[in-house]
């Protein structure tokens, strides 16, 4: 965005301050607060962090062997705001923000999430290819009680496909819709999701950066305005044993970056319409899925919402418009031609996830991977054994990944050694915590 428009901007909506946004290697937005009139100066000079901003877990301590603390003397980075990613913030009064890329020595900072998915698609661009995605994305809402309980904000069954105030009581849902359309995401729908209290919000598709930082953003706007509401907002892959999964599900395509036609779409395809480049690009998607998971489910909790019957993978099979799948095409052709990817968790950090999945479409692209033919039928009844599974622990999850090469390579050695490290020091805190779980299980009988 140019820099007059920006100022006037914000002079129109009077803004006094400037958040300096930027994710995690979590997806967490990190940000500093700096007086608007210091725009220029930001823009120019950027805005320092620590470089250990990367190697930070959730329990607030820094994961060892990052590369990113002692190793390197816990120097800062600089983290410039894209001017294009200006936007005012609906729900804070007089504040707009900026999304930053880091840098390091004056270099692109290689364990940024935002610029590993910029490099990755960076290859499309040179093969005169368009990266195309959507978002779907699912959360739960609980009320907040005192004593530190919650409970579903809705806590009543069957209310699946509904939107309304018995099940919306504050209106949160149009809330969050109206704040996402003044910020430029083009809302198609709002609903009531399966389990109480779970929503989902689907927008339309864009450019994949465009999309990753739309999905950044949605996330952590979604969590600030229902703290505004005593809400507990929460894209946790499966918060309750005996609720569901929070599903974040990615749509894939590529057009030609001139006429925007979806190449994809193959109208004299004998096989299902779908072109050989989209083909190729599914049999990447399949053949890097077990590298992919760590990436694309991330946390411990993230495999409890891989069961059967679950609507979520469980078999590494694709199928057409089959829901119990992990790749499913979609009955629409031409221009929503498309591949989507069901096996991302709503906690996964958007960039990562859009950069595994690009890196390996691509790697099916180059090598020209088959991906077979499609599986028909509830997957999820399939003997034991006769697919291959989804990896089941994050610590398995974590050996795909490394045993990767060609993910490794394409989002680089010094992100995937900042990120194995800090998921490897999170099992680590989990397999010392003793949990509920195991206390109601064996201390009576023991």
């Amino acid at each position: 965005m140019d820099l007059t428009v920006i100022k006037e901007k914000m002079k129109d909506h009077r803004i006094d301050t400037l958040r300096i946004d930027f994710p995690d290697l979590f997806g967490i937005c990190r940000t500093k607060l700096v007086p608007a009139r210091r725009l220029e100066e930001v823009l120019h000079e950027g805005v320092n962090f620590a470089q250990a901003t990367y190697a930070m877990d959730l329990a607030n301590d820094v994961a060892m062997g990052t590369g990113l603390g002692p190793e390197i003397e816990w120097r800062d980075m600089t983290l410039i705001p894209d001017p294009a990613t200006f936007a005012v913030m609906p729900h804070q009064e007089g504040t707009a923000r900026f999304i930053a890329s880091a840098y390091r020595d004056g270099e692109l900072h290689p364990v940024d999430p935002r610029n590993v998915l910029l490099r990755i698609l960076k290859k499309y661009e040179e093969k005169n290819l368009r990266p195309v995605a959507a978002t779907e994305l699912e959360f739960f809402v609980f009320d907040q009680n005192e004593g530190g309980g919650t409970t579903p904000y809705n806590p009543n069954l069957s209310n699946v496909y509904t939107c309304n105030p018995r099940v919306d009581r504050l209106g949160l849902i149009r809330t969050l819709q109206n704040n996402f359309l003044d910020l430029g995401l083009e809302i198609i729908y709002c609903n009531h999701e399966f389990f109480p209290g779970q929503f989902e919000i689907n927008w339309k598709y864009n450019h994949a950066l465009t999309v990753a930082d739309q999905t950044f953003t949605f996330k952590y706007i979604c969590k600030e305005i229902a703290t505004q509401n005593n809400l507990l907002l929460t894209f946790m892959a499966r918060p309750k044993t005996d609720s569901g999964g929070n599903g974040f599900h990615i749509h894939l395509s590529l057009s030609d970056p001139d006429s925007r036609r979806n190449l994809f779409y193959d109208p004299d395809s004998t096989r299902w319409g779908m072109s050989d480049l989209m083909r190729w690009f599914l049999g990447g998607l399949m053949t890097h899925a077990k590298g992919m998971s760590a990436l694309l489910a991330p946390t411990i909790n993230s495999y409890k919402r891989y069961v059967p019957n679950a609507f979520a993978p469980y078999f590494i099979v694709w199928g057409l418009d089959n829901r119990t799948v992990y790749c499913r095409i979609p009955n629409e052709r031409g221009p929503a031609t498309r591949i989507e990817n069901r096996a991302p968790c709503a906690s996964a950090n958007p960039y990562l996830v859009y950069a595994a999945a690009y890196a390996a479409g691509l790697d099916g692209i180059e090598k020209r991977i088959d991906p077979g033919n499609p599986i028909a039928g509830d997957i999820y009844g399939a003997e034991p054994g006769t697919y291959p599974t989804v990896p089941l622990f994050l610590r398995d999850a974590l050996e795909e990944l490394k045993a990767d090469k060609v993910l490794c390579e394409a989002l680089g050695p010094e992100l995937i050694r900042a990120f194995v490290a800090v998921k490897e020091h999170e099992i680590e805190r989990f397999r010392k915590t003793v949990t509920d779980w195991e206390f109601n299980e064996y201390a009576f009988h023991f």
